[in-house]
């Protein structure tokens, strides 16, 4: 008689963004417990969960093409909005949801499915983190994502950080989780390549003025013109009209425009492993594509010409071995990191990458194994502790201060039409043409 067929696991994830979906389905396939343990991402669907993707229908909904740089396959995959998110969420059963969101988002969604479980005698196990480095809004975004089953720390220093923030304020902390970035990994460098590439990673809000960004590309091109035997690229997360978690009014292929670049910079888009692959040096200001490249053991600097600032992020990296400046690099400086610090930020630490997991996996098994079920969400927020303060991020969602759908809300019960399609592209494009040309002119006209 053959042995019987393990179930898979299945698993939701909700995302808000391209970086924030690359990261939710990348961590459910590493925390799905069962036969999806030994598996990745990029293997057979049938052997990993089943897994389905909702986009939260926003400013910053990833286009095809974005979805299709992250390269991560979805069972299903459709755009939805919270309410009708919700609604899904009441009808269907799963045994873990990944909520991918920014910390509001995290937030409502955690009341709004108290609300909608509440008649329910099982539910999935919630799980919520962040994409990549946490350098502002600490409290602040911890304490929105309070109330998950499991709050990934993608490391050490990260966990002590969020048990230290929930502790301190009396929330119960036994939800932070260690693990690691699910999308680690990669060939380790071994040595220089033919030609030799530096690249940039560029961000889409650090630094966020004109002046900044205009520097550091021309010292990108500057270093191209100095080393002409060397490949420059100019990593870039989206192409003009589309938007990544955080909002771009200066793109770089606009700043480029007005310079000539030598023959051997250019612009290049596609995942970042890949680029990776064929990196001698990789410069950002705080890009997590900083800690991709220390896990790969490629030479990464952190650059230092714009401060070490707590607005740019690049506080993060003191201790690292990794702060340079353009001038050092021009130079020759190869940077040499401190493995101390590397190991406590959860990349290239001691052991295999996918050990990173085992805890966040146990821990949901748990979870998925108790007999009476799971008890209703608790949210450190609520009316009675937040009353000034929750009310308005549910609003946002068309939640109101029970987590119940205000009236109004939009439709639930039916996919939108074709007219109601191209409406909604207009209206993207018309918020995004808002952000990246009119915001711009009328800040510099109140500057006159």
């Amino acid at each position: 008689m053959p042995a019987s067929t393990p179930k898979r696991p299945r698993i939701a994830v909700l995302a808000d963004s391209d970086t924030r979906w690359k990261w939710g389905a990348l961590t459910a396939h590493r925390i799905a417990p069962g036969p999806s343990m030994e598996t990745g991402p990029d293997e057979d669907a049938q052997v990993g969960p089943a897994l389905d993707g909702f986009l939260l229908r926003g400013r910053a909904t990833p286009t095809p093409r974005q979805l299709e740089e992250v390269g991560v396959r979805a069972d299903s995959l459709r755009e939805v909005t919270a309410v009708e998110f919700l609604r899904t969420m009441a009808e269907e059963s799963y045994d873990i949801l990944v909520l991918a969101l920014v910390g509001g988002g995290v937030q409502a969604m955690l009341h709004g499915l108290k609300r909608a479980w509440e008649n329910r005698t099982s539910r999935p196990v919630v799980v919520t983190g962040y994409v990549g480095v946490v350098y502002e809004k600490l409290a602040d975004g911890l304490l929105l994502r309070h109330g998950a089953d499991l709050v990934l720390a993608n490391s050490r220093q990260d966990a002590d950080r969020f048990r230290a923030v929930y502790e301190g304020v009396g929330a119960d902390a036994t939800s932070v989780t260690e693990v690691a970035l699910p999308f680690l990994g990669g060939a380790a460098y071994e040595g220089e390549h033919d030609p030799f590439t530096v690249v940039f990673a560029a961000q889409p809000s650090v630094p966020e003025n004109r002046k900044d960004r205009t520097y550091l590309l021309n010292r990108l091109v500057q270093h191209a013109r100095k080393h002409p035997e060397r490949e420059v690229l100019l990593k870039l997360r989206s192409k003009p009209g589309e938007h990544t978690t955080h909002i771009e009014e200066l793109p770089y292929q606009k700043l480029v425009q007005r310079l000539d670049p030598p023959a051997n910079f250019q612009l290049v888009y596609g995942n970042m492993g890949e680029v990776l692959d064929r990196t001698d040096l990789l410069v950002t200001v705080s890009s997590t594509a900083a800690l991709e490249s220390l896990h790969r053991r490629v030479p990464t600097v952190v650059l230092t010409d714009l401060g070490v600032r707590e607005a740019l992020g690049n506080h993060h990296f003191v201790g690292s071995g990794c702060l340079a400046s353009w001038d050092q690099l021009d130079a020759g400086h190869r940077p040499v990191p401190d493995e101390e610090w590397v190991a406590r930020q959860g990349v290239a630490a001691e052991g295999p990458y996918e050990s990173a997991f085992d805890a966040a996996r146990e821990r949901i098994a748990k979870l998925l194994g108790r007999p009476a079920g799971l008890p209703p969400l608790a949210p450190y927020y609520t009316p009675v502790t937040a009353p000034g303060y929750l009310p308005g991020i549910l609003a946002r969602h068309h939640l109101g201060p029970d987590g119940t759908p205000l009236p109004g809300a939009p439709a639930a019960d039916r996919d939108p039409g074709p007219v109601r399609q191209i409406v909604r592209r207009a209206a993207r494009g018309a918020y995004r043409h808002g952000v990246q040309r009119v915001a711009p002119v009328i800040r510099r006209m109140g500057e006159l």
